[in-house]
């Protein structure tokens, strides 16, 4: 079976005005097999978020190739790699981006009508999955009728309806209070075994990171 995500000697820096370029992603090497949950951790302005956006295909990298589902993205174009995205990877943020006029069913059903999914199929999955994390009866509710853990639950959903290989997360319970923290995270964390799926989630909560597969720390620009 073919690795969910790989990354192979990763370079990524930026001038921003400066004369000298600032280097961020110093040769970085990442293998996500299907089915685990890497935390990554790192301070504020350690490049994780550069590195999210890289593997998510959203930027790419001064040197190196992503490698997703044995597929080589790197020098792909636009349309081959929007396509990968939208049907291969889920994203979830520290804020939950729902479609506000949308309810939480139309939210997750949205990105399955645009993938060429007929409307009762999709709406029979956004049950599915707004089932599993607990929210069947805030299906008809939108973002603003909702509290802020479940919204993110709902975020969550949306991100798998597409049914990726890979999610990346970057903070999803950052804005969120310790309890509902981690209840957003046992969602997560059952969507993800249940699915089979390999998710890379950016994180600086270190008691949530003990409880993945394995966790990377980022300095320096490299992976340890």
């Amino acid at each position: 079976m073919s690795e969910a995500l790989k990354l192979t000697g990763i370079f990524k820096g930026y001038n921003l005005g400066q004369p000298s370029e600032i280097r961020v992603l110093n040769g970085v090497d990442l293998t996500l097999e299907p089915g685990h949950v890497t935390a990554l951790v790192a301070p504020s302005g350690a490049g994780k978020s550069t590195l999210l956006h890289i593997a998510g295909l959203l930027d790419t990298p001064d040197k190196g190739t992503v490698t997703l589902a044995g597929q080589d993205l790197t020098g792909q174009t636009d349309r081959v790699r929007t396509r990968a995205r939208r049907e291969r990877i889920g994203f979830v943020y520290q804020f939950h981006h729902l479609l506000p006029e949308f309810t939480a069913a139309e939210n997750i059903i949205l990105p399955q009508l645009a993938n060429g999914v007929s409307q009762a199929t999709a709406r029979a999955h956004a049950e599915d999955l707004l089932g599993r994390v607990g929210l069947s009866h805030r299906m008809d509710h939108r973002p603003a009728e909702m509290s802020g853990g479940e919204q993110q639950r709902t975020a969550f959903c949306r991100a798998l309806a597409n049914g990726p290989s890979l999610l990346l997360a970057d903070e999803p319970t950052g804005n969120l209070d310790p309890g509902t923290s981690d209840t957003v995270f046992d969602a997560l964390m059952t969507l993800v075994r249940e699915t089979g799926m390999s998710a890379l989630i950016a994180t600086h909560n270190l008691a949530l990171a003990a409880r993945m597969d394995r966790t990377l720390r980022l300095e320096q620009g490299r992976l340890v």
